[in-house]
């Protein structure tokens, strides 16, 4: 094994004899060739086009120069023109990776600082705009199919802002969409500054090395041929190993995929400057495997327990950097593989490693497909949600509080909500998970009192837990939920926004949006059959997590 691979170790103990099996059949099948000749009978036996169109993401790290020159260019150009801020607006794959960027790496001296915002919540809308000086801000809007609807309604509402500020708006925008889209278009009749084009054959949450990731990297100053070179690295070392043994991403898609059946609570533990990288991978990991009543559930930024207290259902995976100190949770990455739970360390030489481990990751996860005998390109739930969501939109009342036709448990009625969290927490299983979906505004203070509740949650029911930002977790962990494992608990939290906003060109407002798509994610899980509590915060979303807190503490 080359140096870089050597920084992989695989503990698995007495899952080791399984994944070496694996990996002996995967040779003996040519799985490396087939992989890289797109051989759709590694998933499916029939071509089926979410396969056949989807795999371009394997040639990625060949990019030529000459692309990321231009962007480096653009770069410059867009730093010499005063412009101190870009703002992201995407959802899914067209957000995480960007995100991996700005809290990775940040902004290099004299690039703009970069924002990325994935969330329908007034509040959330509102705190960017206040925040930023919009004259000197440059707005990505990005979207795969240019018809996202999180990413037109944030995009039509700055797009009025800079229409009042200045005559020339389009200067201020940029988009990163699919040739042919209806973005595009747009962007052509309303004179965007500039438009990229991604590959048309790479899926979402494949494409953090494509435009979706590379431009909103170059804009913040990321060396991007230094960072397609490390994933450069990373496909040559899977494609032309001695044997699939020494391709370190097959060894972890083979460990992910043996080990689905009964560890499949895959805990994520990185040192404090590589968490935003564990949610990209979140996404990647649940939208790929959670379905056909499988799945491989991801578990990111999970408060710390005692290392005896994990249970058995769990593979841990570390991501460390190599010259930081040793963190706590590097400490209790050692203490659970010590006490013989399976676990796969990584060390990064620097945090450049990224554009190594986006493509380590991605071949893992479709080799993993494989071995759990499913299509891990595809994401049949999702649409369920939207279509729910999208005739809340079209005349069902969304916004008369306590008229939707689902349960909703108010904050303030402590009596009935004792009893139905007593009711919703006798139905957890063994082996379970617990999933909070916050369609809240994803601020500090919000997150660290979710934090805290899932702790209690997790010291209580001693079942795994996880936590999302609605509506992001729609276009990430939304497939897994409702096409996974039926084994999980859903705490959907919703809150009554003081200070409404209306999407410019609509006649609908963004709280009856973000109110749309929770409650079109609650209908999709009871289809379903999942074990959902809802639970209305009211206006003062921090008072009512206090009260959740109490209650859960009882």
């Amino acid at each position: 094994m080359n140096s870089r691979e050597e920084r992989i170790r695989f503990d698995l103990g007495e899952y080791r004899a399984r994944v070496d099996e694996r990996l002996e059949k995967w040779t003996e099948k040519k799985f490396i060739q087939r992989l890289w000749h797109k051989d759709h009978m590694l998933w499916s036996s029939e071509a089926v086009p979410e396969i056949t169109d989807r795999l371009g993401w394997l040639i990625l790290p060949e990019v030529g120069s000459e692309i990321l020159d231009g962007l480096a260019a653009f770069a410059e150009e867009v730093r010499q023109d005063d412009i101190t801020h870009v703002v992201l607006l995407g959802m899914g794959g067209s957000s995480l990776a960007p995100e991996v960027f700005a809290k990775s790496f940040g902004n290099s001296s004299g690039y703009p600082e970069l924002t990325v915002l994935d969330s329908t919540h007034p509040a959330a809308v509102r705190m960017v705009e206040e925040c930023l000086p919009l004259p000197h801000t440059l707005f990505i809007v990005s979207s795969k199919s240019g018809t996202t609807l999180e990413t037109v309604c944030l995009f039509r509402h700055f797009w009025k802002r800079l229409c009042q500020l200045n005559t020339h708006p389009g200067k201020n925008f940029v988009a990163i969409t699919d040739p042919g889209s209806p973005l595009e278009q747009l962007a052509k009749e309303r004179e965007f500054r500039e438009i990229f084009l991604a590959p048309p054959d790479v899926g979402g949450r494949y494409s953090a090395l494509t435009p979706f990731g590379l431009v909103p990297a170059a804009l913040m100053g990321v060396d991007v041929h230094r960072l397609i070179e490390r994933a450069r690295s990373a496909a040559e070392t899977c494609r032309f190993p001695r044997s699939e043994k020494n391709a370190a991403g097959l060894t972890l898609g083979a460990t992910l995929g043996e080990l689905s059946s009964g560890r499949n609570k895959v805990t994520l533990m990185t040192d404090p400057s590589l968490s935003s990288f564990s949610d990209w991978a979140e996404q990647l990991i649940a939208e790929s495997t959670g379905k056909a009543g499988k799945g491989i559930i991801p578990v990111v930024n999970e408060p710390l327990e005692p290392a005896e207290d994990y249970s058995d259902d769990r593979l841990f995976i570390g991501l460390f950097l190599e010259d930081k100190e040793s963190s706590e949770v590097e400490k209790l990455f050692s203490e659970l593989s010590a006490l013989g739970h399976p676990a796969i360390r990584i060390n990064l030489e620097d945090i450049y490693d990224l554009g190594q481990e986006f493509f380590l990751w991605e071949i893992a996860v479709a080799s993993a497909g494989a071995v759990m005998g499913i299509d891990p390109f595809n994401q049949p739930d999702v649409q369920r949600a939207k279509d729910f969501a999208k005739k809340m939109m079209e005349g069902e009342k969304i916004s008369e509080k306590g008229k939707e036709s689902v349960k909703t448990r108010d904050v303030s009625d402590y009596d009935s909500l004792a009893t139905a969290f007593e009711n919703w927490t006798s139905q957890a299983q063994p082996g379970g998970y617990i999933a909070l979906q916050a369609f809240l505004p994803p601020i500090f203070a919000i997150t660290d009192a979710l934090q805290k509740l899932r702790k209690t949650l997790l010291d209580r029911m001693q079942l795994a837990t996880t936590l999302g930002y609605g509506p992001r977790f729609l276009h990430s962990t939304g497939q897994l939920h409702k096409g996974g494992p039926n084994n999980g608990l859903f705490l959907q939290l919703v809150d009554d926004p003081r200070n409404d906003l209306a999407v410019p060109e609509t006649d609908f407002t963004f709280s009856q949006i973000i109110r749309a798509q929770s409650i079109g994610d609650y209908r999709a899980l009871i289809e379903r059959k999942r074990r959902v509590l809802r639970v209305d915060l009211g206006a003062d979303v921090i008072t009512g997590l206090e009260s959740l807190q109490r209650l859960f503490s009882r």
